[in-house]
C-alpha cells in the first residue's frame, strides 16, 4: 500500500508499522487484520509484536514530496491503514518519532492521521500548540456513544484540519455541536467484507444533511457489501442475502463493487475548505 491509493479520499497511504489492537465496535471485522493474516503476518492484538518496514519504504514519501513541489493540488497521505499512529506501546516510541520527522520533512504533503485513540494524542504527539500546517487529525466514530466519548479529545487538538471517519457507520449520528467548529470534514460509508453489517440509508442521508447545513465537507466512500434494494442498476444484481435496515429499507448483499458509492444518485467527494489555504 503506497502511491496512488485505492482509497477514494486520499492520494497515497503510508504505514509506519503494521499491527494494532481492537478497541471499538468498528474494529470487529477489521479489514487490516484480515489482510495481515492473509499475507501471513501475526501482528494483531496486545501480545504480538508489530511489523516494522524497510528504509526504502520510508523513502517513498520523500519522493512524493519532491514530485508535489509546485503542483496545483496537494497530495494527501493517509497514515496509517494497517496500524494506529497513537497506539500506546513502548516498542512504537522510536518509530513514531521517526514518522514525525518525516512529516516535518515533507511540507508539500498533507498527512491524514486517523486514530481510534484520540485520548492519546496530546500525550504521544510531538506537537502541542503549534501543529504543522500539513497535518490533518481524524478519529473514527461509528456510533453516537463513540462520538460523545472521543470528539472532546479531537476538539482539544489544534490541528489545521480535523475530521472524522464514520466508517463503518453502525448507527445514527448527531454531530451538530461539533460540525464547523471541531469537525471540518466527514467521511462515511458502509461496511465491506464477509461479515459486513448493513447500514441504514437514513443514517447517511441525515449525516449528509447535517454537513450541508453547517457547510462541512462530506465524503461518501461506499455503501459497502450492502446496498438499498431499489434502483434499476440493482434489478439484475445477484443477491446473496437480504436484510431490513433500521429505517425499514430492504438492503441486499451484492458486494461493494456493484453497490457503488452514489448516495441519492450522486457521488460526494468534498474536501475541507481549509485544505486550500
Amino acid at each position: 500500500m503506497g502511491a496512488n491509493s485505492k482509497i477514494e479520499w486520499t492520494t497515497h497511504t503510508f504505514n509506519p508499522w503494521w499491527g494494532c489492537t481492537k478497541v471499538s465496535e468498528a474494529c470487529k471485522h477489521c479489514y487490516a487484520e484480515a489482510w495481515a493474516k492473509r499475507v501471513g503476518q501475526n501482528v494483531w492484538g496486545p501480545k504480538p509484536e508489530r511489523r516494522f518496514l524497510s528504509d526504502n519504504h520510508w523513502r517513498q514519501p520523500l519522493k512524493w514530496n519532491r514530485d508535489a513541489e509546485g503542483a496545483d493540488e496537494r497530495p494527501r497521505v493517509f497514515c496509517a491503514s494497517m496500524a494506529d499512529v497513537f497506539e500506546d506501546r513502548d516498542e512504537l516510541l522510536e518509530t513514531r518519532d521517526r514518522l514525525f520527522d518525516l512529516i516535518e520533512a515533507t511540507p508539500n504533503l498533507d498527512w491524514l492521521l486517523l486514530t481510534k485513540r484520540p485520548q492519546n494524542v496530546a500525550r504521544l504527539a510531538r506537537w502541542t500548540d503549534n501543529w504543522p500546517d500539513n497535518v490533518w487529525l481524524g478519529t473514527t466514530v461509528e456510533l453516537q456513544t463513540r462520538a460523545d466519548e472521543l470528539l472532546p479529545y479531537l476538539e482539544s487538538i489544534p490541528a489545521k484540519v480535523r475530521f472524522i471517519s464514520a466508517e463503518p457507520l453502525l448507527g445514527p449520528l448527531d454531530l451538530k455541536k461539533w460540525l464547523g467548529s471541531t469537525i471540518d470534514w466527514v467521511i462515511t460509508g458502509g461496511e465491506s467484507g464477509p461479515k459486513a453489517r448493513p447500514a441504514s440509508p437514513l443514517w447517511f442521508r441525515d449525516l449528509h444533511a447535517q454537513c450541508m447545513e453547517q457547510e462541512v465537507a462530506f465524503h461518501f466512500k461506499q455503501w459497502g457489501d450492502w446496498a438499498p434494494g431499489d434502483g434499476i442498476n440493482l434489478l439484475t444484481a445477484k443477491r446473496t442475502a437480504t436484510a431490513k435496515a433500521a429505517d425499514g429499507t430492504e438492503m441486499i448483499r451484492i458486494g461493494k463493487k456493484l453497490a457503488g458509492r452514489k448516495l441519492d444518485g450522486q457521488e460526494w467527494d468534498q474536501l475541507p475548505q481549509r485544505a486550500a489555504t
